[in-house]
């Protein structure tokens, strides 16, 4: 029985079919809008027009005071809407998701759409400096150009884009749908929260909507850009994998190069290995020197010198007769 967790749930070999949304008509009309409804916003608070009087109204009527009983709850609602938090429970999800599907497309996606988010809305929140409701010094004021940052909600823009990026990636249709109203009725809350809380205007939340939302809608354009980068990444990643590869040696084919002995004293062969001898190739003749080997061959056991004289080593017996000699008569007994 298998014990591998890793194989176990791997089990998706190929990646599904995953057709990403396309800027159709329908989308593209909603990003319009929702420009327009962006555009408007901005110029209803620059011109100090009846939405910054609202805003001033929701401030002073200080709901955290009127409903004290949900304040503890609401301050931990408020991470849903906060970046760190939110993108690591996110990217943990889509890593998972990117390993079983074999894919960093999703990856991709929420790394792109954050930093979307972080430009645009970054650069209203630098460009306008509005001050929040704790930091207002005139009633009626729009606050504007006063150094602060608040304008847009990035809590609210940040809710939209993290969670909204799941039912973007989602493969079904009724994925799709169930994840977005999760994601809305989040982003809703997480805006809501921070207007209870007294940390942003009524109309910075409503401009934080519309940001996150134009993100969503645009992201169909990014993605030749996403699938461009996921395959420069398979591409490296391949490439370091070479690198680590032994080379595989190359047989040689028949009638290739092959070794040729020469003539030994004795009429035998030199076996191969003898790294005295070097390949020379078929049909052609070795005009170069044969190379010598750093040692001295030992010449074979017939050829060896004697080192005592020719002859036998013991002593001469009176009994015996040379190897080779006449034996001499022996007397007849008995005779």
């Amino acid at each position: 029985m298998r014990t591998d967790i890793f194989a176990r749930l791997d089990r998706e070999p190929e990646p599904p079919k995953i057709e990403p949304p396309r800027m159709s008509r329908h989308r593209i009309a909603l990003f319009g809008g929702t420009l327009a409804f962006y555009l408007a916003i901005v110029i209803a608070v620059l011109v100090s027009s009846w939405l910054v009087t609202l805003d001033w109204k929701v401030m002073l009527f200080r709901p955290y005071q009127q409903w004290p009983g949900i304040h503890a709850f609401l301050d931990y609602y408020i991470v849903l809407g906060q970046r760190g938090p939110t993108a690591t429970m996110v990217a943990c999800w889509l890593g998972w998701r990117s390993w079983r599907q074999h894919t960093l497309r999703p990856l991709l996606t929420l790394g792109a759409a954050l930093l979307l988010l972080n430009v645009t809305v970054g650069a209203v929140k630098i460009g306008l400096g509005r001050l929040g409701p704790h930091y207002a010094t005139q009633i009626g004021s729009a606050e504007l150009f006063a150094g602060g940052d608040i304008f847009p909600s990035g809590h609210t823009a940040n809710a939209v884009v993290t969670w909204g990026i799941l039912a973007y990636l989602a493969t079904t249709p009724r994925a799709r749908r169930y994840l977005s109203a999760m994601s809305a009725i989040v982003s809703l809350g997480v805006g809501l929260t921070t207007v209870y809380l007294g940390t942003h205007w009524l109309s910075d939340v409503l401009l934080g909507w519309a940001a996150g939302l134009l993100i969503m809608l645009g992201l169909p354009w990014v993605e030749p850009l996403i699938t461009r980068a996921e395959a420069w990444i398979f591409a490296q990643r391949d490439n370091l994998r070479g690198l680590g590869r032994p080379v595989p040696s190359v047989p040689v084919a028949a009638g290739g190069p092959r070794t040729v002995l020469p003539p030994q004293p004795d009429g035998g062969d030199v076996p191969a290995q003898n790294p005295a001898l070097e390949p020379v190739a078929a049909g052609a003749t070795s005009t170069r020197p044969r190379a010598h080997a750093s040692h001295p061959t030992h010449p074979m056991r017939s050829e060896r010198t004697p080192v005592t004289p020719a002859g036998s080593r013991r002593p001469p017996h009176a009994d015996r007769t040379p190897r080779g000699g006449t034996a001499p008569a022996r007397p007849v007994a008995g005779g």
